[in-house]
């Protein structure tokens, strides 16, 4: 593990403030401040840049963000234990990291970030998705954010990039590739974490496009997705009948076969049928 500043390595900070990750919270620290560093690449060149980051624990991508040289980082973290060794980073740092204390579902960062601003995160797993459907799907578009570079368990950000017909295809996809270029950045074994999930995780980047691929009202989308994906085995006239009453035409008017199965169904035909229910 390379130095990338002047502070502590971060087991060490870890062992000195006695941040031992908690499974309630989701967290897994990524300790290889080579790899965080890395992560921070991932987002794009960083000098000027303002980053919102979630969760950032006990510091270790935040650290890779500043190195790398953005201008501002507004780090969101619920678990005050890790406040004191973000305070350090923030110390060290002068006058470019803010962390906020609370929890990332419920703060408004908005106001606190020059837009376009990026996300770059190692997200807590039992809220990366619902953050990223609120980032997904905001009333107006372009969003606040110009990219999101996000880590998830493999088997999610492999849901988040697949493609119509195979069987990750679902919500996830849909609303992440109707609105943004997506593509699976890094992917990082186990053992990189303290302590290791039982699982592989991977790094995904998003770029958020001038305007959707296809007309559709946001809320009327994700609701239509998770209704059709939720009963993914069933016909999309069976999946999708408590829509409205005459579900199956208006599968037709969308030029949709009221037989088909929602992973069948491209971003296209979901924007199509949208538009006939909004």
């Amino acid at each position: 593990m390379s130095r990338i500043d002047d502070l502590p390595p971060l087991r060490d900070v870890i062992a000195a403030h006695g941040l031992r990750a908690k499974k309630s919270m989701g967290q897994n620290f990524l300790l290889d401040l080579n790899l965080t560093s890395r992560i921070a690449r991932a987002s794009g060149p960083l000098a000027g840049a303002s980053v919102l980051e979630v969760g950032p624990g006990p510091g270790g991508l935040t650290r890779g963000l500043l190195a790398e040289g953005a201008r501002r980082v507004l780090a969101v973290e619920k678990d005050e234990r890790c406040l004191p060794a973000l305070a350090e980073i923030a110390a060290a740092y002068p006058g470019r990291l803010e962390v906020l204390s609370g929890d990332a579902l419920d703060v408004d960062v908005t106001a606190r970030l020059d837009r376009p601003w990026r996300v770059v995160a190692n997200l807590p797993y039992n809220i990366g998705t619902e953050l990223l459907v609120r980032w997904l799907t905001p009333r107006d578009w372009p969003p606040a954010w110009e990219s999101l570079t996000l880590m998830f368990q493999k088997e999610v950000a492999e849901r988040i990039v697949a493609a119509p017909g195979s069987k990750a295809y679902g919500r996830l996809a849909v609303l992440a590739q109707w609105r943004s270029e997506v593509r699976i950045v890094l992917t990082l074994p186990p053992e990189a974490f303290a302590p290791p999930p039982k699982v592989a995780s991977a790094v995904i980047h998003l770029t958020a496009l001038p305007e959707p691929r296809f007309p559709a009202d946001a809320d009327v989308l994700e609701r239509m997705v998770a209704k059709g994906f939720n009963q993914r085995r069933k016909m999309l006239r069976a999946a999708l009948k408590g829509l409205a009453p005459d579900i199956e035409d208006r599968l037709r008017a969308a030029g949709l076969d009221p037989t088909e199965r929602a992973e069948q169904v491209p971003i296209e035909g979901w924007c199509a049928l949208a538009r006939t229910l909004g």
